[in-house]
């Protein structure tokens, strides 16, 4: 026994060492997380091509000017300064990203991050290479589709972390584009709205509205496009150049807002405004596109498809796509100064589309060019139009705020699609946890038969490690209470937690539970390293690996060593988190679990001594050195209900218990320590076991010197349809 004793002294040397060790390689110094001191650590032609240098950091809006020989050519900002979700580790990911006058991301660089499951290695390379890749995403498609222009590249197991980098990037570019007024972005207005002067119905003339903007015009010769489609990047678009001299007009397009009176009237005459009038429902406005020109604003898809795919109606963050059941043509316009036109058509605005007609909005129109037999080539140019003052009533003017509740309701959208996304990893979470709750309810049905308990027990520890563990990386850790603390503290909000909708679940289900049977449903049964370790001990069994068993008393001062680790962890969380989350690398769930072994190599040699140690004692690490099985011992400590049920032989004279439970849990005096028990039930098994339970084999003895057919147990210990069982 000494010898087992030294050797587990010395295999804690090592430990405590290993753990020391991956306590330097994870620490470093912490500083202010900020643009300013970012920026100390980034090139100028990170974030834009041939820059040389940054400019101060602006007041009121933090961005810092990039320039390139003295002149600003794009300005860079921290996502964190504007958008405030956060990922797995409930901390912001900070990323230094630069927006060119055009509105465009010039470059991008992943400065800073907590998330646990990319850490180190091929991992954060590859989070790195995704995040750099946002590097020419125009925020003003963005803005214009409700950031869903673009394609999502997910990683497998990084779900949660790319979609929190895609909604910083895209929000938080296109809150600092608004604010500078990049790419003809305008700021969110609050406040009062204007309304429209109805009484304003005075009909006009042609050249009254052209002048004063009621009409706008946009117009391209065909010089224009062709130049535009040669520097395209792809060479076919300039082969195929438009034909005709290039002064020649491609298109002249002409637009105004007639659901105004006084435009209305003017343009349509009395006659069909009136139409107008009734055509629209409440809520409802029209404009009005004149064409002329080579080049059609109809097309021909809403012929085919009832769609006018070559026109969309842009206004801040909303789009508005015409249908032929929103259109009417115009046969023609009742001024007798305007030109000639050969396209009239008044398209209808829907009142869903929260269009307001006294802020300014853009008609996009989309010039394409066949390259190949299908393959064709895009261009859009924007006609802007903004309806003059003098058709709106006075009120005052709106001021530019930063509103909170769009916030909220950002993070509250991006979390409900993370939770859409992972609809099917949720219903089989739920479905786990319905198993489970039902087995301890009915635990000894469960444990009748040990066979069949066995291996229902190995299967859903199966399950655990690999949907839980290396499918969903649903692995809890002391991080998560540590974080759930600091929130507290810094203002608690539910955004950062539901997030990660499988480790919400889980936490959620741990809490109901602490209170029935205490800690072990989850350490038992639902911990993917837990059961990592219980299987690699079930294999080392079957392959007649020795199992030690420490001597009692030894046992029973090493208990306390993840309390106190818990505490020590917690301690320093409430001074530094950070420092507080690089000590927590004593837990091996990142290495073992999240990362699956591909790590820096004190972090895999940590993992797999502890390992190791299991397959000698089983659940070496749980018995002694978990944090998170000392956090959640402590609340299970108020558990409600006592289940596990003992006879009073328990303990004296019997032993059979003690000897046999997998993590010594149970006292030779024959209570059970909830603190300890993992609730893996094998004590209800041998409860109810003809072969080694002294109270059952006695009731078999009385029962073949009786005769009688029933196994008698104390009312208060039996399960209610046990097979021969009666009840006294």
């Amino acid at each position: 026994m000494r010898q087992k004793i030294s050797i587990f002294q010395a295999l804690s040397r090592m430990i405590v060492s290993l753990i020391v060790a991956i306590g330097f390689l994870a620490g470093s110094g912490a500083k202010a997380d900020s643009l300013s001191s970012f920026l100390t650590d980034l090139t100028p032609s990170d974030l834009y091509p041939e820059a040389q240098s940054f400019g101060p950091v602006r007041q009121g809006v933090p961005v810092a000017p990039v320039l390139k020989d003295g002149e600003t050519v794009a300005w860079a900002f921290l996502t964190s300064d504007f958008v405030g979700t956060t990922g797995y580790s409930g901390k912001p990911i900070h990323v230094v990203a630069a927006i060119d006058n055009d509105a465009v991301l010039s470059g991008v660089k992943l400065v800073k991050h907590s998330e646990p499951i990319v850490l180190i290695g091929i991992p954060n390379a590859r989070m790195v290479e995704l995040t750099e890749g946002y590097a020419g995403l125009d925020l003003k498609a963005e803005a214009a589709s409700g950031g869903e222009s673009h394609d999502l590249d997910i990683i497998s197991g990084a779900t949660v972390t790319i979609m929190v980098i895609d909604d910083s990037l895209v929000r938080g570019g296109i809150k600092v584009a608004r604010a500078l007024g990049l790419g003809g972005l305008s700021p969110v207005q609050t406040g009062p709205k204007r309304d429209l002067d109805m009484a304003v119905d005075t009909v006009e003339d042609w050249e009254t509205l052209a002048g004063d903007g009621s009409v706008r015009r946009l117009t391209l010769d065909v010089g224009q496009v062709n130049t535009a489609f040669e520097q395209m990047d792809d060479e076919r678009a300039a082969k195929r150049p438009e034909k005709g001299e290039p002064d020649d007009t491609f298109i002249d397009m002409h637009m105004a807002l007639v659901s105004v009176p006084s435009i209305g009237r003017t343009l349509l005459g009395d006659h069909e405004y009136e139409n107008l009038v009734e055509w629209l429902d409440e809520g409802e406005h029209a404009i009005l596109v004149l064409g002329r020109g080579k080049y059609s604003f109809k097309g021909s898809g809403y012929v085919r498809g009832g769609i006018f795919d070559r026109i969309q109606l842009i206004q801040g963050d909303n789009s508005v796509r015409f249908f032929d059941k929103m259109h009417r043509r115009l046969g023609a316009l009742a001024t007798e100064d305007s030109p000639s036109f050969r396209e009239l058509d008044i398209f209808k605005i829907p009142a869903d589309s929260e269009f307001d007609p006294t802020l300014g909005f853009r008609l996009q129109l989309l010039v394409q060019r066949s390259v190949g037999a299908l393959d064709r080539v895009f261009l859009t140019w924007d006609l802007g139009y903004k309806l003059p003052e003098r058709f709106m009533l006075p009120l005052p003017v709106a001021t530019v705020v930063d509103d909170a509740s769009d916030e909220a309701a950002a993070k509250a959208a991006l979390w409900q699609r993370i939770w859409k996304d992972k609809a099917v990893e949720i219903a089989v979470l739920c479905a786990m946890l319905l198993v489970l709750t039902a087995t301890f309810f009915f635990q000894f049905q469960a444990t009748w038969k040990p066979r069949r308990f066995y291996w229902f027990r190995i299967g859903f520890l199966t399950m655990t490690l690999f949907f839980i563990g290396w499918y969903a990386n649903a692995q809890l850790s002391v991080v998560n209470i540590m974080a759930l603390a600091g929130s507290l503290r810094a203002g608690f909000t539910w955004d950062a937690f539901l997030m990660d909708p499988l480790v919400f679940i889980q936490w959620f289900a741990i809490a109901a539970a602490l209170l029935f049977w205490g800690r072990g449903a989850y350490c038992g049964w639902l911990c993917p390293f837990g059961a990592l370790q219980e299987l690699t001990n079930q294999i080392a069994r079957y392959f007649k690996v020795p199992q030690w068993t420490l001597p009692w008393g030894l046992h029973e001062r090493l208990w306390p060593i993840k309390y106190m680790i818990f505490l020590g962890l917690f301690g320093v969380s409430l001074a530094s988190i950070q420092m507080a989350e690089q000590l927590a690398e004593v837990e091996p769930f990142k290495t073992a679990i999240i990362l699956k072994f591909v790590r820096d190599w004190p972090f895999v040699v940590f993992a797999l001594l502890l390992l190791l140690a299991g397959l000698f004692v089983e659940r070496f690490y749980c018995r002694y050195l978990c944090p998170l099985g000392g956090a959640l011992a402590i609340p299970a400590r108020m558990r409600m209900f006592d289940w596990l049920r003992r006879y009073k032989e328990c303990g004296s004279p019997c032993q059979t218990c003690a000897n046999e439970c997998p993590v010594q849990a149970i006292h030779p005096t024959g209570e059970i320590n909830p603190n300890e028990c993992v609730n893996c039930l094998h004590c209800q098994v041998l409860y109810q076991s003809e072969d080694k339970c002294p109270v059952v084999i006695r009731q078999l003895k009385r029962r073949a010197s009786t005769g009688s057919s029933e196994i008698k147990i104390p009312k208060k210990d039996a399960p209610k349809n046990h097979p021969n069982a009666k009840t006294t």
